[in-house]
């Protein structure tokens, strides 16, 4: 079976950060994603969901860093659904993706000395929770014809 959630957007407003008991960090972002379609009168409509993403430990890390409303970030991870009980005993639920990876497609203005290299993030290791690794993303190479 697969869960993978893919999605590119916008961070619609600075990430919240906590650090639960032990030190392990927890970040909450929303990013918009949004689809351009012409409706039947030839129309442009944009058609905008909001999606709330949770990082944890390094990639956690990492957002309280270097995220800041309005970047556009690349987000992989994994949907989960949760349901409590609010306080007047009605049953919620929502929806969330889980990253496992993050690559930072724009930067803070004026504060990345690299010049605004994009960066990726990823967890790695079988729990899907660990460090981080980082680096520059590497630059396709030209000299492939293949159209993908």
């Amino acid at each position: 079976m697969v869960n993978k959630v893919i999605l590119i957007g916008n961070v619609g407003a600075d990430p919240e950060v906590r650090y639960l008991d032990g030190g392990v960090a927890v970040a909450n972002l929303r990013l918009a994603t949004t689809e351009r379609y012409k409706n039947k009168n030839g129309e442009n409509i944009d058609q905008t969901e909001w999606h709330n993403v949770v990082l944890w430990r390094g990639l956690a890390e990492i957002v309280e860093k270097y995220v800041k409303k309005g970047m556009r970030l690349y987000i992989e991870g994994r949907l989960r659904t949760r349901s409590w009980d609010d306080q007047n005993g009605i049953k919620r639920y929502t929806t969330e993706i889980y990253a496992d990876n993050m690559q930072m497609l724009s930067s803070r203005q004026d504060s990345d000395p690299t010049g605004g290299n994009s960066r990726s993030y990823s967890t790695t290791g079988s729990d899907n929770m660990s460090t981080p690794s980082a680096g520059p993303i590497s630059t396709p190479d030209d000299s492939d014809d293949l159209p993908f």
